[in-house]
């Protein structure tokens, strides 16, 4: 039976662990051949090694330490990974931090502008570094992960808030810009997951990211988080053929019935669902505002 990925490559960022990781097993899993890049050498040295063992015949599992944020890091990584993958059809944006915790006038302000320079500026250089390659092929699938920052407040870690808001409305326009080469755009947001994020959370304590935050980040990790692997199922849709013509959406790994998104594609196409809109009294029954 042919694998979902049979024959793919694919670029997976933040791949030395949690999610990314994840993602890198469930595609190799899929017949896919991945190459990792993490900034940590020795941490992506051993992830390579675990998701290699699952690599089958005409499978590659390469890994490179690489800075995203870092624009000659980026030129070098995406000059090796199309070297071993000329015929690469994939990227997955996931390295990610969550920056300083605490309120805005207190937290380190160099720290605040690193997170951003990570999870936005990262995922818009790597996208720039292949987009040339994908628009060559006229193909490509670029998965984006997101995260609870992008649709809901997040006191206190204002950082990872508004780098994750900024980078899903700049998915939703390169999908856009990219449309007519035959490349789609999406960003998962994969649930509260237990990863090394929340363990910053809970070293920050109370104090630093708020009692009502901290009480629901403890309860979080007592009953286990979302799935790491629904979150990667969902990239392994997303980077399918599958899904090929769903693009500019922000799909919910825990909620969404992304499974049977292909037979909705004219909705998906003439409408505005799963995407970032502004909320008007109407859309909560009430007379007042405007539309």
């Amino acid at each position: 039976m042919t694998k979902r990925l049979q024959g793919r490559s694919a670029l997976v960022t933040g791949a030395s662990q949690g999610l990314g990781l994840e993602i890198a097993r469930a595609y190799v899993e899929a017949g896919a051949s991945v190459f990792m890049c993490a900034r940590d050498a020795v941490l992506l040295d051993k992830a390579r090694a675990q998701v290699a063992a699952l690599a089958g015949a005409g499978q590659s599992v390469l890994a490179r330490a690489a800075d995203v944020s870092d624009r000659d890091h980026v030129a070098a990584l995406a000059h090796e990974v199309l070297d071993a993958f000329p015929h690469l059809q994939i990227l997955v944006n996931n390295a990610g931090v969550y920056g300083p915790l605490g309120l805005i006038e207190d937290v380190d302000w160099d720290a605040w502008v690193r997170a951003i320079e990570i999870n936005l500026f990262g995922s818009i250089l790597t996208c720039r570094a292949l987009l040339p390659h994908f628009r060559a092929r006229r193909y490509g699938k670029i998965v984006q992960i997101s995260g609870g920052g992008a649709t809901n407040s997040l006191p206190r870690i204002s950082a990872y808030a508004a780098s994750k808001a900024a980078i899903v409305r700049f998915a939703e326009t390169l999908a856009e810009e990219v449309r007519e080469d035959r490349i789609d755009v999406n960003a998962i947001a994969p649930g509260p997951l237990n990863t090394r994020l929340l363990d910053e959370v809970l070293a920050g304590g109370a104090e630093r990211v708020g009692q009502a935050f901290y009480e629901r980040s403890l309860k979080q990790k007592a009953q286990g988080g979302a799935p790491l692997a629904r979150g990667a199922s969902l990239a392994v849709f997303l980077a399918s053929a599958a899904s090929d013509g769903i693009t500019a959406k922000l799909l919910s790994a825990l909620w969404d019935p992304w499974e049977t998104l292909p037979e909705h594609l004219d909705d998906l196409r003439r409408t505005d669902v799963y995407t970032l809109r502004r909320i008007v009294p109407a859309d909560r029954g009430l007379s007042w505002g405007g539309t």
